[in-house]
């Protein structure tokens, strides 16, 4: 599931051992450079129950390509992959994988401590030049590149067709429509209008984003994330709480989000393409058609997302390097990705694959795809995931009243500025 991006455990940044040996088979094998490839290739997959089928139906078709590889397929939970790769790297390598599937903003993170191999003039960098210059940006750290970008994503606003159309409501542009179409929507129905997750910083974002602010001004290098417009987003969310358009929660978010819109419980979540699939398996959309997908709502300065997505990496104490860098490059294809987004409805990073027919009638990846041109780049610093954490204490006691939105934000800043080395200011 997606996403506990921001429950992932801080884990202390150790040295990469010299011996670090990848992968839980003893036989790795390798091949030389341009030679046959053999041996085993471990791969840690983050993808939630309603993708991992398709994902290790597609790595294990490496094997087909490639007889003398076999692929060891580990579905690792989203909230724990982080934690439990440098734990693994970071004890000398023992049960780390070959090659690790990373939200975007875990690989600076890995990078700058040592743990990822650069790719740069190996067989996993193929047609560079046809990905997305967005998916592309977070691949590159201190000149070099350390990832594939193998899916990008944005957050939009999912909604039951029926549930609006039964309440008199259009699909609500703006956090202020959102309310008013929630009131006719309870009065209606008996329904609530949103499900806001509340226990992930993520989802924060948006707010932060529509009320013209970030997190960080890395040019400048300076905290602003308790400027004035983190302040106000923190107050929008805590708005719509209050008012009843929307409920919340502190922990389980995932399940509880995704319950409440797949039983018809709520008319409308935030979410990303990752969620697609297993929203569309819930009672409440037995007819497909019945969701709808629309841009997140806009805030006082307009509307605004993140861009995510998943890179993947490789493991610089893997012992069967050519093996992992054949296999990166196998899974960020275009004809991988072709299928991944015909079956998942995710977001290719390969401009080449938005021309493949099947590619281009997916209403869904159409709408994403905008959505994605339009997303807000995150920090792209090794800082950028520990950033959630402080966000993750602060937005649950906001949305649930524990504390007002000026000493969250104020909160959010101090951290920051503890976090983040150097001259920030």
């Amino acid at each position: 599931m997606r996403r506990g991006i921001a429950a992932t455990a801080l884990v202390a940044a150790m040295a990469l051992a010299a011996t670090a040996c990848g992968g839980d088979d003893g036989d790795n094998g390798g091949g030389k450079s341009g030679g046959k490839l053999s041996g085993t290739v471990t791969y840690w997959d983050t993808s939630n129950e309603a993708e991992k089928g398709t994902y290790k139906e597609l790595a294990l078709g490496f094997e087909k390509e490639h007889p003398g590889v076999k692929v060891n397929y580990v579905n690792v939970p989203f909230g724990e992959a982080l934690a439990k790769f440098k734990n693994a790297a970071g004890s000398g390598g023992s049960g780390a994988p070959d090659v690790l599937r990373t939200e975007v903003a875990w690989t600076h993170d890995l990078a700058n401590i040592g743990y990822l191999a650069p790719l740069d003039g190996t067989a996993a960098l193929d047609k560079e030049s046809d990905y997305l210059p967005k998916a592309a940006a977070g691949t590159r750290f201190k000149g070099k590149t350390y990832a594939v970008p193998q899916v990008i994503d944005t957050l939009g606003l999912f909604y039951n067709k029926k549930m609006l159309r039964d309440a008199g409501v259009e699909p609500p542009r703006s956090w202020t429509e959102l309310k008013a179409a929630a009131k006719k929507i309870k009065k209606k129905t008996g329904k609530t209008g949103l499900y806001l997750r509340g226990d992930d910083a993520y989802w924060y974002l948006p707010f932060i984003y529509g009320e013209g602010g970030d997190l960080l001004d890395t040019k400048a290098k300076k905290v602003t994330v308790d400027d004035e417009p983190g302040v106000k987003a923190f107050a929008a969310a805590r708005d719509l709480v209050t008012s009843g358009a929307a409920e919340t929660d502190a922990t389980d978010g995932w399940e509880n989000m995704q319950n409440a819109i797949k039983n018809g419980d709520v008319a409308m979540t935030v979410n990303g393409p990752w969620a697609i699939e297993d929203t569309l398996a819930g009672k409440a959309f037995k007819d497909k058609s019945n969701l709808g997908v629309v841009p997140v709502p806009a805030g006082g300065d307009g509307q605004g997302a993140p861009q995510g997505g998943q890179n993947l990496t490789v493991y610089a104490g893997s012992k069967n390097l050519d093996a992992s860098y054949a296999f990166a490059k196998y899974m960020s294809s275009a004809k991988v990705q072709a299928k991944t987004t015909e079956k998942l409805s995710l977001l290719p990073t390969r401009t080449s694959v938005y021309q493949d027919p099947k590619v281009a009638a997916n209403a869904n990846v159409k709408f994403f795809k905008g959505a994605v041109d339009k997303a807000v780049e995150r920090p792209w610093i090794p800082e950028g995931n520990s950033l959630f954490q402080a966000i993750l204490v602060q937005f649950p006691n906001v949305l649930t009243g524990k504390t007002s939105p000026e000493k969250a934000a104020g909160a959010v800043g101090d951290a920051y500025r503890k976090l983040l080395k150097g001259d920030w200011k």
